[in-house]
This record gives structure tokens, C-alpha cells and sequence, in this order.
């Protein structure tokens, strides 16, 4: 069966920078299973998906625009350390929710300067080229109630 819309896909992956270091791999884990069409991963490697089959072994390229975005300066910034009320310790690499023009914002604390906090409302990887070497382990029919939940089930259907 090929990759195309509605079908669940399990796939084993090695996701590197643009210097071969290693970002996340799926080695010596379960892979990773999707429902195809429904947004549940990057939309580069999605597309590039669709059409493969089981046993299929590829790379794939991803850039910014088609993976987490394009980084954007003005998410990008300072702020008092009293924005944080309840935590004494704050310290780079702890990540926040907050609340921005949009709605709801995950930041990363990148930086302390006195009482400056340094955040990063980017995803860590935005504005990067995304490299994945892709192994298709297993492609199936989704079920109904896959399709009317919008996600993959574990074995034996429904799981929460």
C-alpha cells in the first residue's frame, strides 16, 4: 500500500542539522506512527511521504518554511524577572507559557542579565533545514474511528 491521505504510516527516522549532528533519531525506539494528511508532522516531510511504501528507505531535505518556520527577530526578547512570579531559580533552557497577541506562547529562556530574562518564543528548530534519512516500516488502512478522531489508535483501537 502506498503513502497517500487517511493512511497510517510507521516510520523509523534520523532528523540532522545542516553539520550532520544528530537532532533526534528514532533508533532503538518504537517508530514513530502518523495518520497522513492530518498535520501530525512537518508538512516538508509529510508531502514528501506521500507515495512511499513500507520498506522504502529515502532522505528528505525540509526548509524553514515547510518544517517549524522561519525565525522571527521580534519573538525575540527581554523581559523583567518579575514576569516570572513563583520561580526562584530561573535558568537557561527552561521553557514558559505565556500569553501574546495571538494566544498562547511557549518561550525558551535563553539568557539571564540581572534582573533581564532573555526569551525565545521560536521553536528551537525554527529557521532551520530539517535532514531526515526515512525508513517506512509499515503502512495501513486507517480505521473509522482513526478517521473520525483525526489520530492513530494503539493496538486494539481506542487508547484514551
Amino acid at each position: 500500500m502506498q503513502i497517500a491521505d487517511h493512511a497510517v504510516v510507521s516510520f523509523h527516522y534520523t532528523l540532522t542539522d545542516d553539520h550532520g549532528q544528530v537532532i533526534d533519531s528514532s533508533e532503538g525506539r518504537e517508530p514513530l506512527t502518523y495518520l497522513q494528511g492530518s498535520g501530525q508532522i512537518v508538512p516538508g516531510l509529510e508531502s514528501a511521504m506521500a507515495g512511499h511504501q513500507a520498506g522504502d528507505k529515502f532522505n528528505v531535505d525540509v526548509k524553514p518554511e515547510e518544517g517549524y518556520g522561519v525565525h522571527h527577530p521580534e519573538l525575540v526578547q527581554q523581559v523583567p524577572r518579575a514576569a516570572f512570579q513563583g520561580v526562584a531559580d530561573i535558568q537557561p533552557g527552561m521553557q514558559f507559557q505565556g500569553n501574546g497577541p495571538q494566544g498562547v506562547i511557549n518561550v525558551t529562556v535563553t539568557k539571564l542579565e540581572g534582573d533581564q530574562v532573555h526569551i525565545d518564543g521560536n521553536h528551537p528548530l525554527a529557521g532551520q533545514t530539517l535532514h531526515f534519512a526515512i525508513e517506512i516500516t509499515e503502512v495501513r488502512e486507517a480505521s473509522a474511528e482513526e478517521l473520525a478522531h483525526g489520530h492513530v489508535h494503539g493496538p486494539g483501537g481506542h487508547d484514551h
